[in-house]
């Protein structure tokens, strides 16, 4: 009988250390980080660098399209620290709102870090590779044979934007079947077209399909990456960075078209998508065309509001040092 309590004394001792392995004060702080999809890459050394230096955080990150991003916060309610979007216009638009549930806002400031341009990326698999240049890029992708990928423009920057190149490449080139030959004559329902004085609106349906083999649509452009890779289109629409980290070929834009230059802020205005999700009605549904800028905040609901904001200057200080080729570029001081 005697060795009765001191079998329960190890026993209980086994379950305390088992305890202390897997949860109290030993257990990492989970920090969950939902970014664009273009920024990926470069996120993979901001989240090493960021837990090297914090042994007890477990950073995780999860890309999406950046609309897709805020949406995380703000329609799925999740337990997100930090947002990190490619149009800095969104957090504001959609973020600056009362919470369903909750005083306050879900955001009330945001830091910008970044810039990008738009490229047409490609492989050297793709149809007429070895005739498409940075003067005739709209005639090669207008090509009947030709298949483009974009991102969805309902969820993701960079499909919005791929709508505004080519409705500004219109203007430009003096061409105004450019739009249509290349993306709007494949989109079903077909997207209404509207002219406000020198403003071109381009609103999207409730739901967006691609009709026939001409145009794909991946919920976002890291997305493309694959179908390129297997030849499932031949040219994307992407952000210069992701065309050059992932090794692939690409034609640049003018500077007037390409979303890259705050000079030409005037004339990418001329450029309007309105979304088409029910949701957005009253908030964020007009994408005006701008400089891009990458942005992030810090939600009013995030669960680690300090250590995020750690993360978040840590993250933006990286950025701003800039890293080459997989990186988009830093904001001028």
């Amino acid at each position: 009988m005697r060795g009765t309590p001191l079998v329960l004394l190890a026993l209980a001792a086994v379950f305390v250390l088992a305890a202390g392995c897997t949860g109290g004060d030993d257990t990492p702080t989970t920090l969950r980080i939902v970014p664009a999809g273009s920024l990926l890459l470069p996120m993979e050394e901001v989240e090493a660098g960021f837990e090297a230096s914090h042994p007890g955080v477990d950073v995780q990150i999860e890309g999406h399209g950046s609309i897709q991003c805020v949406r995380q916060v703000t329609d799925l309610h999740r337990a997100i620290d930090v947002v990190v979007v490619a149009d800095e216009a969104l957090i504001p638009d959609m973020m600056y709102r009362p919470m369903e549930e909750g005083d306050g806002n879900y955001t009330d400031s945001y830091t910008t870090f970044a810039t990008n341009q738009m490229v047409v990326a490609y492989t050297n698999q793709s149809t007429y590779a070895d005739e498409i240049t940075p003067e005739n890029w709209y005639e090669i992708l207008a090509r009947p044979d030709v298949v483009v990928g974009i991102s969805n423009p309902m969820l993701d920057a960079a499909g919005y934007r791929s709508l505004m190149v080519t409705t500004l490449a219109g203007d430009y080139y003096g061409n105004g079947s450019i739009y249509g030959a290349i993306l709007g004559d494949h989109l079903r329902p077909a997207p209404a077209v509207s002219q406000e004085g020198t403003t071109t609106v381009i609103t999207l349906p409730e739901v967006l399909k691609a009709e026939g083999e001409k145009v794909r649509v991946r919920d976002g452009s890291i997305y493309l990456l694959s179908l390129l890779d297997a030849g499932g289109v031949d040219y994307a629409f992407e952000y210069l960075s992701v065309a050059e980290g992932h090794g692939l070929q690409y034609v640049t834009l003018p500077t007037e078209i390409d979303l890259s230059s705050a000079g030409y802020a005037d004339e990418y205005e001329k450029a309007v998508v309105k979304l088409g999700f029910q949701r957005f009605g009253s908030i964020g549904s007009e994408r005006i065309g701008n400089p891009i800028v990458y942005a992030a905040t810090v939600p009013n609901t995030a669960p680690h509001p300090e250590l995020a904001r750690e993360f978040m200057d840590y993250m933006v200080a990286q950025f701003s040092e800039g890293h080459g080729e997989g990186w988009p570029t830093p904001l001028p001081a």
